[in-house]
This record gives structure tokens, C-alpha cells and sequence, in this order.
């Protein structure tokens, strides 16, 4: 990949010319960031998940997750060097409503995100799009795509979301390694085009 242009502000570089870079994975309640880390981490990620109680009914919404046994408490962390140049310090955001007083902390640092979203529950992540937004860290939309998900033309759920044009919106499947490392040289070359576009001519 050409970084020509990609000089991130604050970013780690190593001795040998490796660039670190912090990038946050997040989304509404059970819509795959564990998931996403899990399978594309180089190293054994980090997980908080707890198992889901009595005590979460009415306090966590299970509404087309009702499978869902175990939930994120604090964060998730993995890492992966996408190649020579760039290595990728992930970090997982949790999803419940009740944990979000801890995204502040989580996105000091941050270059960008990657925000996944379930087609079948579109409104649990309105709430991760706006911090994207409140926050000013450049975001990738990817759609996690369930077994039971529909089909939806990605332009249709843009508009949906309310994305504009020049946020890139990938569909993937969080399971797979190879799917999740491509939404994130999606964010990267994002990071880039933006990164380029605020040059002076």
C-alpha cells in the first residue's frame, strides 16, 4: 500500500520505521466488535466479556440478539500489522448504553474507527455514528453481515444511516480474518484520501 500523503499527527513511529496507529472498533449492543478483533488480531486479543445475567434483562436490549450470551465491559484490544509500514492497535468499544461514559477515555488518541452496524438493527448504532461525529474521528461504515441479515443495496443503507458520500460503507462478515482486514485498509486509504485532500495546493 502507498502511504504518500499518510503522516498522522501523533502517530508511533519505531526504530525501524514502523508506524503505530490507534484505531477504535465500535457499534451499538452485539453487532460483532469482539468478533472483529478476535478474528483479525495478530496476537491473542484482549476481551472483557462477561456473562449476560437476570440482572441485565431491562437494563440490556436483546431484541434480534436474543442468542447473544456474553457482552463486552470495558474494552477489547488487538493488534495487527497490515505490513512493513503499519501496525494497528485496535481497541473495542463496549455496546451497551450503560458502559458508553467510557468511550471518552477509549478515543484519546485515536486516528479513526471503523463502525459496524447490523442491517437487521440499524438504529443500535445511531448512537456510535454520532460520538464519530461529536468527536471528530474519520469513521468507515462496515456492515456485519448475519446469516439472517437481508440484502440491502448499500446505497439504500447509507441513506438510511444518513452517511455522507465520502464515508466509505463496506459489507463484511466479522467471522472471517481476511474480510475484517480488508475493512481496515478501507479506513486506512480513507485516512489517506483525507489526509491528502487537506494539503495546500
Amino acid at each position: 500500500m502507498d502511504f504518500k500523503g499518510f503522516d498522522p499527527t501523533g502517530r508511533s513511529t519505531a526504530a525501524d520505521g514502523t508506524r503505530s496507529v490507534k484505531v477504535m472498533i465500535a457499534g451499538g449492543f452485539g453487532t460483532g466488535k469482539t468478533t472483529m478483533v478476535r478474528s483479525v488480531s495478530d496476537i491473542r486479543p484482549l476481551t472483557t466479556e462477561e456473562t449476560l445475567t437476570q440482572a441485565s434483562v431491562g437494563v440490556d436490549h436483546l431484541v434480534g440478539v436474543t442468542d447473544k450470551q456474553q457482552t463486552t465491559v470495558s474494552l477489547d484490544f488487538g493488534k495487527i500489522g497490515i505490513n512493513d509500514e503499519l501496525v494497528l492497535y485496535l481497541f473495542g468499544t463496549p455496546g451497551q448504553e450503560r458502559f458508553w461514559f467510557l468511550w471518552n477515555g477509549l478515543f484519546k488518541g485515536a486516528l479513526g474507527a471503523v463502525v459496524l452496524v447490523d442491517t437487521r438493527r440499524l438504529a443500535s448504532s445511531f448512537r456510535a455514528i454520532e460520538e464519530m461525529e461529536r468527536q471528530d474521528v474519520p469513521f468507515v461504515i462496515a456492515l456485519n453481515i448475519f446469516p439472517d441479515s437481508r440484502d440491502h443495496p448499500v446505497e439504500e443503507i447509507r441513506d438510511a444511516l444518513d452517511i455522507p458520500d465520502d464515508i466509505p460503507v463496506v459489507a463484511f462478515d466479522a467471522r472471517d480474518r481476511s474480510a475484517s482486514r480488508d475493512v481496515l485498509v478501507a479506513l486506512i486509504r480513507h485516512l489517506q484520501e483525507r489526509a491528502l485532500a487537506l494539503e495546500p495546493r
